[in-house]
């Protein structure tokens, strides 16, 4: 619930806060209490619209984001200095919003899209040759053979292939063989390789790490070698025999990946990654439920969406557990939920160190915080299922997918599990892209919108500044994943972004 614009925009009644929407000096009194502004505070913060005691409980969104580290007064900054972490209560009401969330699946007129229709009957968006390092000791083989493929001017004679990916990592060996670190950079691996917008992969390892590539074989089975291909750089007699070899049957695979052509695949077959980073006061107020609105459209043309990030969903857990389309579903994350208390505790940290400093500048103050606009961007529709790392995308709906909040760990485990396209919304500002699934990046507020023309695809700041609805922001942002995932360039794409930004998810010793 959005109340009409002034100085300062009170979202819910419950709310004791409500949000500047325009730099405010000293001296000011944006509700017009009485009680001047010690210090400039930023559009994006929050100031208190009651007197709050302090261990008082302080509301946004209508759900609570804190207390009241002391007395607050009606009319103060409300931030790290006065608003302090703590306990968000665990009375969940598992189910509670079912039926609610059934009925918030919109029914939409079937859409579709111009992919790539493989031959496992998967559908595309984009046409890479990837190739995927096993261990980091073949990360520079692999980086210099993809630089003199795509560096080299062959590719203009393939248009229909848009580039050869290089995803190298810093993991691979000096692991344990079994356990979640081996599997979550095995899933990845063969994600990546397996991807509908991956017309063909080579796996490269040096030849005596960890992550072998028979072992791989064995858990995934026989592949189809005119699309995948391995080689070690032992047997291939060292680096630059590598590379040379790399190289040469690149330029073999070319005309037949070139060969894939464009036809119209339903909507109801993308598999939509969700994502924010370095977020502000306004993302859980424009991007991320805009985003939510465009979630929701595609659910209802029958695709999917995967939310991500468990450490960025704490505190508002309770939203998707009241919409958990069963018991197990919800038992699946909180068992998550569990986890990462544990393994934070382990290093001697906190689930409330999740917010940046970018965030705090940009007015969120508490994790509780940042997670009920992260949440945001899920819409309203049922929690389907929830999903390890890198895991296999097969059920429609919304899905939540267990990540860190780190967003290209993140995003690499969502591309692992086979979404073809993600949409990344920021408020401080992003340079992510990925390969070979594309990025758009919206903006949350115009002036970001203005100053990053370069990196940003879409702006939801004019539903502040401009009078534009969540609604109408929510429908352009999923007009412009169809036409990318149809072909057309986002910016991150433009800039080349994509290859760095490969980072499994590395859990365990390294030993």
């Amino acid at each position: 619930m959005m109340a009409e614009q002034s100085d300062c925009l009170k979202l819910h009644p419950k709310d004791t806060v409500s949000i500047l929407t325009v730099n405010a000096n000293a001296g000011a009194t944006p509700l017009g209490s009485g009680v001047p502004l010690e210090k400039p505070v930023t559009r994006g913060h929050k100031i208190a619209n009651v007197d709050i005691p302090e261990g008082g409980e302080i509301y946004k969104f209508g759900q609570l984001i804190g207390y009241a580290s002391r007395p607050i007064r009606a009319g103060e900054h409300v931030h790290v200095h006065n608003c302090s972490f703590g306990d968000h209560g665990r009375e969940y009401q598992i189910g509670a919003d079912l039926e609610a969330a059934k009925a918030a699946i919109p029914e939409v007129a079937p859409r579709t899209f111009m992919g790539y229709r493989r031959e496992d009957g998967s559908a595309g968006t984009r046409n890479y040759i990837a190739i995927c390092g096993t261990v980091n000791c073949s990360a520079t083989v692999i980086r210099k053979a993809a630089d003199i493929i795509n560096h080299s001017g062959i590719l203009e004679n393939y248009p229909n292939v848009d580039g050869v990916a290089a995803f190298a990592h810093g993991t691979g060996c000096g692991m344990a063989n079994s356990g979640p670190g081996f599997d979550n950079l095995q899933r990845v691996l063969w994600g990546y390789a397996t991807h509908p917008n991956t017309g063909a992969a080579l796996f490269v390892g040096l030849g005596c790490e960890q992550m072998q590539l028979a072992r791989m074989r064995e858990i995934h089975g026989e592949m189809d070698e005119s699309r995948f291909f391995m080689m070690t750089i032992q047997e291939n007699g060292g680096t630059q025999k590598s590379i040379d070899m790399i190289v040469d049957h690149i330029k073999k695979l070319l005309p037949k990946v070139n060969e894939a052509k464009r036809v119209e695949i339903p909507a109801s077959e993308l598999k939509l990654a969700l994502q924010c980073g370095g977020s502000d006061g306004f993302s859980g107020i424009t991007a991320n439920p805009a985003l939510g609105v465009a979630s929701d459209l595609l659910i209802g043309m029958g695709g999917a969406v995967v939310l991500s990030e468990t450490p960025e969903i704490y505190g508002a857990e309770q939203l998707l557990l009241r919409r958990s389309a069963s018991e197990e579903v919800a038992q699946k994350l909180l068992t998550r939920i569990k986890w990462w208390e544990e393994y934070t505790a382990a290093a001697h940290g906190s689930m409330d160190n999740n917010p940046s400093p970018g965030n705090k500048q940009g007015g969120l103050t508490t994790i509780l915080e940042k997670s009920l606009g992260a949440v945001a961007k899920a819409g309203s529709t049922p929690l389907a299922d929830v999903l390890e790392y890198g895991e296999q995308i097969r059920e429609k709906g919304l899905l939540f997918m267990d990540t860190p909040g780190y967003d290209p760990v993140s995003a690499t485990g969502q591309i692992a599990g086979g979404a073809q396209m993600l949409v990344f919304t920021t408020g401080r500002g992003s340079a992510f892209g990925s390969k070979p699934t594309p990025t758009i990046k919206v903006a949350t507020n115009s002036a970001l919108f203005a100053s990053m023309p370069d990196d940003m695809d879409l702006n939801c700041g004019d539903i502040l500044s401009g009078g534009a609805s969540i609604e109408e922001k929510g429908q352009e942002i999923l007009d412009y994943v169809l036409a990318a995932a149809s072909g057309q360039k986002t910016k991150s794409e433009i800039l080349g972004l994509g290859d760095n930004e490969f980072v499994p998810w590395q859990v365990g010793a390294v030993m």
